[in-house]
């Protein structure tokens, strides 16, 4: 019989800013980053996942003005998750925010909650606070092992 595997494989997506990239390296989880540049001219290679994982993604915008959703979730995750062999393994969301965005903070994880049918597992505020890593770390790897 297998043996459940303690902690998630985290897929998070980091912009240039590297506030993601520094919360999921606080985690000390196995970890695969979406690539920040895509296209034709880009030397990086798409992710794949066959694998399990759990979704670690920042929301964009300031939820300013009509169409708060638009635009929250960064179109690098986007296109990962339309690839249906990597959107078959996601099993949970993290969304990092700022409370600054009001209504839309933390929005991205919302939106993937609802169109991936997965729990929205937690919000953090940017690269998330020494209590953030804590309590992701433990409730992640209980709730994991639930899974």
């Amino acid at each position: 019989m297998p043996t459940a595997v303690a902690a998630p494989l985290l897929v998070y997506f980091s912009s240039i800013s590297g506030n993601t990239a520094r919360f999921v390296e606080k985690l000390g989880m196995p970890a695969r980053r979406i690539p920040l540049h895509m296209g034709p001219h880009s030397t990086e290679e798409p992710l794949k996942v066959d694998e399990p994982f759990v979704l670690v993604t920042p929301t964009y915008g300031g939820g300013q003005g009509r169409g708060v959703e638009k635009g929250s979730v960064p179109k690098q995750v986007i296109k990962f998750l339309n690839d249906e062999d990597n959107r078959k393994w996601i099993r949970g969301v993290i969304s990092a925010g700022n409370t600054n965005f009001g209504q839309a903070y933390c929005l991205a994880g919302e939106i993937i909650s609802r169109k991936c049918n997965v729990p929205h597992l937690y919000r953090l505020e940017l690269f998330g606070t020494p209590e953030d890593v804590a309590r992701v770390s433990d409730g992640l790897e209980r709730w994991w092992k639930l899974q």
